[in-house]
């Protein structure tokens, strides 16, 4: 028998939150469920065989998971956002898929509402992998194989590929075992949302814990539950340089990303003169003010 504590940050609606803890509730194998209020406007309500663990302040997604972590016991944390749906085997497939894999973390198949697979295993990033992501003339490509290992997804890990060892795995569902998680000392609490689960699981590679991505088993993640779209873009750049300030390569990044902006203005000049409606120097000072980011 494996001993797992579920891990579910909550902020926001607890309806998606309330629904997966149903569908844990009658999972196979038997887990501890905890769940994270990050000091959600609609305070998550006390439910029967569920631990609430109440924040005073909203510390974003890594500061959230370390406090449900905190209070967890057993062999591994399987950290879920609130907007997934799940089998009734699943905590006894990731348990499997452990044995299979001791002392990695793990990351299920990921697939959205209409069955489109996420792209789960990815390398760490790298500044032109950021920079191709910020080009808008490669937007056309997105479909393409080519595009996808240009911003540093593993296309290894998707589609009919196998299980695969990668750099990182998202962190919509994270197989983490608990002793290492605490050994590395959980998530940097200095990201606030995006970028976190690549430092930790960077931090863990050096203690010899790697992350696989899984072909089975399959969750369906909702997306979007967590965050406001207004304020997505920029939590994702905001990570990425608070990553690379971290590592090593924030001013290669800025640098990268303030030209990637020139050809985008160019670009979407063009576009304005065809006749589209776009705002190319708006969307440009966007652009660089989220570049600038904040230290």
């Amino acid at each position: 028998m494996v001993d797992v504590t579920v891990v579910v940050p909550h902020h926001g609606d607890p309806a998606p939150t309330q629904a997966l803890l149903a569908q844990l509730a009658a999972q196979t194998h038997p887990a501890r469920l905890v769940v994270a209020d990050d000091a959600s406007p609609i305070p998550f309500p006390d439910v029967d065989g569920v631990e609430v663990v109440r924040r005073s302040t909203n510390g974003g997604f890594g500061a959230n998971v370390n406090s449900g972590a905190a209070v967890a016991s057993g062999d591994a944390i399987l950290v879920l956002n609130s907007d997934l749906t799940v089998e009734p085997t699943f905590v006894a497939d990731m348990v499997a898929a452990a044995q299979r894999h001791p002392r990695r973390v793990l990351s299920p198949r990921v697939v959205d509402e209409a069955g489109r697979e996420a792209w789960t295993g990815r390398a760490f990033p790298r500044v032109r992998h950021q920079v191709a992501a910020w080009l808008t003339p490669l937007a056309r490509w997105r479909g393409t194989t080519a595009w996808h290992r240009a911003v540093g997804h593993d296309v290894r890990a998707h589609g009919a590929g196998g299980e695969v060892e990668v750099d990182w795995v998202v962190g919509a569902a994270m197989w983490i075992p608990l002793a290492d998680f605490r050994a590395a000392g959980g998530f940097d609490e200095r990201f606030f949302m995006n970028s976190e689960e690549i430092d930790l699981q960077r931090r863990l590679r050096a203690r010899g814990v790697r992350s696989v991505a899984l072909r089975a088993p399959t969750v369906v993640h909702a997306g979007g539950g967590s965050s406001p779209s207004a304020s997505r873009r920029r939590w994702l750049v905001d990570g990425e340089l608070r990553y690379a300030d971290k590592w090593g390569a924030r001013r290669r990044l800025q640098a990268g990303l303030a030209a990637a902006t020139g050809v985008n203005l160019l670009v979407n000049a063009g576009r304005r003169a065809a006749g589209r409606d776009v705002r190319p120097l708006e969307v440009a000072r966007t652009e660089l003010s989220m570049i600038r980011g904040r230290r």
